[in-house]
């Protein structure tokens, strides 16, 4: 087992040798099956490369062309539309460098996210992607890999992260609702997550800043479906609401549906604001008013990020990997 100080960085051609008691010119003449070392040495530096964790640097070996290089991207649901914008944005980004996608669809499953991350050490230079597991979880299965979190706060120095920030996004949402009349604003969650999001609590700052008690909080599945089953929730319990904010764009054209199916007009019974921009938005009836990402804009960072970790040219700082998020108004809100 690769001991603390290897569980901090990435292991290397050194410590493969000192575990298997030889120089580093045997451990490169095993790993690239050189007939020029006897059997049972080979499997003693094999085996010890494998208990370690180590997975040879092409870079460091001087075998890497542009297009040898893949990164892995990890996402939650393909479904998602946001997922799809992000995942589409980094795709170009690294055609842009020559390099390979290999894309991981976690189905929003920590036990599937674990799948993914115990495999793709063997298949990818650099991994960018969404994660719930912790991250000493994460360092252990990715064996020094360079890795980029995203929508996510860094813990370590181990790894880069890309921040959302919506809170002045939010803000500006809420202030919007307060200044047309509303009173009682209300919000659908995520009900992914055992603790109430982040978002939630930009939406309960931007309510007290406005001078109004915290709205009620349902939680919804991030699907059309669940936005729908959330709202008539919402309503039924707090009928006296009259718009809400919620999680994302998906959750909130859901919440579009259900209000049609209740005869409460949009925006004049029941004003609806997203998260997210996406696209989808401007197609529904009535458009979506939403605090908006630039999604093309954060699937490209992920990737020049994963580019300057491998390459050493320098990792962007951590106020430059900050995507923020800001008010587009249209018709439902």
């Amino acid at each position: 087992m690769a001991s603390s100080g290897t569980e901090s960085r990435r292991v290397t051609i050194h410590d493969v040798a000192r575990s298997a008691g030889v120089s580093r010119q045997t451990v490169s003449r095993a790993l690239n099956n050189k007939g020029e070392i006897h059997g049972s040495t080979k499997q003693r530096v094999l085996d010890a490369a494998l208990a370690l964790g180590y997975r040879p640097s092409r870079f460091a070996r001087g075998l890497v062309r542009q297009d040898t290089i893949s990164v892995g991207l990890v996402i939650p649901d393909l479904l998602n539309p946001f997922f799809t914008e992000v995942a589409a944005a980094a795709l170009e980004a690294a055609r842009a460098h020559g390099w390979h996608v290999l894309v991981y669809d976690t189905a929003d499953s920590a036990e599937e996210e674990r799948g993914t991350l115990q495999v793709i050490a063997s298949q990818v230079d650099a991994v960018v992607g969404y994660f719930s597991r912790s991250e000493d979880e994460i360092e252990k299965l990715t064996r020094g890999l360079p890795v980029v979190l995203i929508d996510r706060e860094r813990r370590s120095d181990r790894f880069s992260a890309i921040r959302i920030d919506g809170e002045a996004g939010v803000q500006a949402a809420i202030t919007h609702l307060v200044e047309k009349g509303h009173r009682r604003i209300g919000m659908l969650d995520h009900a992914g997550r055992a603790e109430p999001s982040v978002r939630h609590a930009w939406f309960a700052a931007a309510t007290a800043a406005c001078g109004l008690d915290e709205g009620p909080v349902c939680r919804a599945d991030q699907s059309v479906e669940g936005g729908e089953s959330a709202l008539e929730t919402l309503l039924a319990e707090h009928p006296d609401v009259t718009a809400v904010f919620t999680f994302n764009d998906i959750i909130a054209i859901g919440a579009l549906r259900a209000a049609r199916r209740l005869g409460r007009s949009v925006p004049r019974d029941l004003a609806v604001i997203g998260f997210d921009g996406l696209r989808l938005g401007t197609l529904v009836e009535p458009p979506l008013s939403t605090v908006a990402l630039d999604t093309r804009g954060l699937g490209a960072l992920a990737v020049e990020q994963a580019a300057r970790l491998l390459t050493g040219s320098g990792p962007l700082t951590p106020d430059e990997l900050v995507v923020r998020a800001e008010l587009r108004l249209r018709e439902s809100g």
